[in-house]
């Protein structure tokens, strides 16, 4: 589209072929003129078709005018008639820098705000996707990191929309002018020190001083690289298919005999299939050298950013970074109620359903406890002799970040079961019914 006028009819029209399989939207509304415009237009086609709009201003704390920010959208959405609310974040800059952190925070808490059925819009538009395509370039990226911003991208139950994408943002201020609205100018987008800035305010109007078609250039370079990049997922699925195990690990044994290319391309696929940034080239290599080929007896670990990829029995395993719970004892009465466990461990509670452990109920004098580590031999039902705790998690099966982090459960200072695992000869009850099932009640576990 060129720069001139696009009649409003045109850009709805052009919205609605953007939107058409969705009917219920989230739109980030930071109150500068491109979400201005992106829930102007919303809020006219909510007009004409059966849907459902809603905005949220995201708080990240970093600039003293964001309260006054946060006034002007809500205002604006009452006078539009549109549900809104404010997700205020905690931006940590020692995480990959302001921009980075920022960028995941607002993320973060728009997904969280998403309600079932709903779509996120984000407003980025084709001079976002000309910064996006050259940062990737300064970073050395490939075709993945090229292929910059798609105008729809899914994960899970996560769907995001960016309608605005084949506009220019000459092209959104004059459609913000000619209907008078209002926005935000943030102050922070003048200071050059963040590379976006630089790139928007010193570098892409030589470029399109010089060649006026560049962010459509660019844009159609993003396409392919893009397009290039779907070729090669649904060329590798089955065979990336093939090497994983039912827990999502990925077997380094498929993966040794392959060409460093072919190999690169099938670990990206794996991180992104499960939700991993895409990781640079010399941390591919980490992983490969450092994870996957280290000794078999140590326990190597690589972190990429929220994430930690980890190595055991054979196969490679991505998985948050966790908090140690190893120190945590929790005292627990069961009986009056269920036990919150830490660092997004889920709960523990009785079961009336008969699932979960088996255990004898405490004596008088015994008080309970649970615990997430233990020591020296252990004696579990079914089993003549002992067995060092260490020694009965290897023969388990039980990964080393799942060793620290299985809720035990203790009476005083005798280990009764660990839960998921095993219950010792102390835990024992003398019939089923007259003992108690302690479940482990995980987080997204359904109720039945």
């Amino acid at each position: 589209m060129s720069a001139e006028h696009v009649p409003e009819n045109d850009l709805l029209a052009l919205l609605r072929r953007q939107i058409d399989a969705d009917s219920r939207f989230l739109v980030a509304y930071s109150g500068g003129l491109d979400s201005c415009v992106l829930l102007h237009l919303m809020m006219r086609l909510q007009q004409q078709l059966p849907i459902e709009v809603r905005a949220a201003y995201v708080h990240h704390g970093l600039n003293p005018r964001a309260d006054a920010w946060a006034d002007h959208c809500r205002r604006q959405c009452q006078l539009w008639r549109i549900p809104f609310e404010v997700l205020t974040v905690h931006v940590d800059a020692r995480r990959g820098g302001i921009e980075a952190s920022a960028r995941e925070a607002r993320y973060a808490a728009l997904r969280t705000s998403l309600q079932p059925q709903e779509t996120l819009l984000t407003a980025q538009h084709q001079d976002d996707q000309s910064e996006t395509f050259l940062l990737a370039l300064k970073r050395g990226s490939g075709p993945a990191g090229l292929a910059s911003m798609a105008a729809f991208s899914a994960s899970g139950a996560f769907r995001q929309r960016r309608p605005l994408l084949n506009m220019s943002r000459e092209q959104l201020a004059c459609y913000a002018n000619t209907h008078q609205l209002r926005w935000i100018e943030d102050d922070s987008n003048s200071d050059e020190r963040f590379d976006r800035n630089f790139l928007r305010l010193r570098i892409l109007p030589l470029l399109k001083q010089r060649w006026p078609h560049f962010p459509s250039a660019v844009a159609r370079s993003a396409e392919l690289c893009a397009e290039q990049e779907q070729l090669l997922d649904e060329l590798l699925a089955e065979a990336l298919a093939g090497m994983c195990n039912p827990q999502g690990g990925l077997a380094i044994g498929a993966l040794r005999p392959l060409s460093p290319a072919r190999r690169f391309a099938l670990l990206r696929r794996w991180l992104a299939s499960r939700g991993a940034k895409m990781p640079a080239r010399d941390q591919l290599s980490r992983l490969w050298l450092e994870v996957a080929c280290c000794r078999e007896d140590a326990e190597p670990s690589l972190l990429l950013g929220r994430w930690q990829v980890r190595r055991f029995r054979g196969d490679l395993y991505l998985l948050p970074v966790m908090n140690s719970v190893k120190a945590c004892v929790l005292a627990w009465q069961p009986e009056i109620g269920a036990l919150p466990l830490p660092d997004g461990l889920g709960e523990l509670r009785l079961s009336s359903e008969k699932t979960g452990a088996c255990i004898r109920r405490p004596q008088r004098h015994e008080t309970v406890t649970v615990r997430f580590s233990a020591s020296g031999d252990v004696h579990i039902v079914g089993r003549q002799h002992g067995r060092h705790i260490k020694k009965l998690w290897q023969e388990l099966g039980v990964p080393p970040w799942l060793r620290d982090r299985t809720p035990m459960i203790f009476y005083n200072d005798v280990l009764i079961a660990a839960l998921g695992r095993f219950v010792t000869q102390a835990g024992q009850p003398e019939s089923e019914s007259g003992g108690w099932y302690v479940d482990w009640h995980l987080p997204g576990e359904g109720d039945e």
